[in-house]
C-alpha cells in the first residue's frame, strides 16, 4: 500500500493524484530530488579557503543526505549528519567520531556503488591507505577525498537517471 508524501494518506494502485490533497504521486523509484554530481576536491578546497571551511561543511554535508537519500531503501541504514559529527560528536570523542564516520560512508558508498553495478571501488581501505597513512606524504588525503567526491558523483548520477 502506498501513502502521499504530503499528506499521508491511502493512495491506490496507480492513482496519478493523492485524493485527499490533490499532490501529484511519484513513481515508487523516482528521486525525491536531483543529487548534486558536481563535487570536486579543486572546487572543495578553493571554496573552503574563500568561505573559511562553511563552504566544505556544506559539502560534507549533502554527501551524508546524499548516501542516506541514495542507499537508506536498500540498507536500511543512516548516516549521522555532518554538522553533528563536526561540531558535537568528534570533539567529545577527540576525534575518533570522525574517524568511524569517514570508515563507515567510505564502505557505505562502496556498497552502493556495487550494488548499482558501477564499476569504482572505494572502501574503508581507501580511507585508511590514503587519508591515514597517506597523510605520511601529504597528498594521501587529497587523493582521498577526490575517490570520495567521485564515488558520490558516480552514485548520484546513477540515482538521478535510475531512481
Amino acid at each position: 500500500m502506498k501513502y502521499c508524501s504530503n499528506c499521508g494518506a491511502e493512495i491506490n494502485e496507480g492513482a496519478a493524484v493523492c485524493v485527499k490533497c490533490g499532490c501529484a504521486v511519484q513513481a515508487a523509484n523516482a528521486p525525491v530530488a536531483p543529487r548534486k554530481t558536481n563535487k570536486g576536491l579543486v572546487k572543495f578546497i578553493l571554496l573552503s579557503m574563500l568561505t573559511f571551511g562553511i563552504y566544505g561543511l556544506v559539502v560534507m554535508s549533502s554527501l551524508s543526505n546524499d548516501i542516506n537519500i541514495v542507499a537508506s531503501r536498500y540498507d536500511g541504514k543512516r548516516t549521522m549528519h555532518y554538522c553533528l559529527l563536526y561540531f558535537i560528536v568528534a570533539p567529545i570523542t577527540l576525534g575518533i567520531g570522525a574517524v568511524v564516520w569517514f570508515h563507515k560512508i567510505s564502505n557505505r558508498i562502496g556498497r552502493e556503488l556495487n550494488r548499482r553495478g558501477i564499476a569504482y571501488n572505494l572502501s574503508a581501505a581507501d580511507f585508511w591507505l590514503w587519508n591515514v597513512i597517506g597523510s605520511l606524504i601529504i597528498v594521501g588525503p587529497f587523493i582521498y577525498i577526490h575517490k570520495l567526491f567521485k564515488a558520490a558523483n558516480l552514485m548520484c548520477a546513477d540515482y538521478n537517471q535510475k531512481g
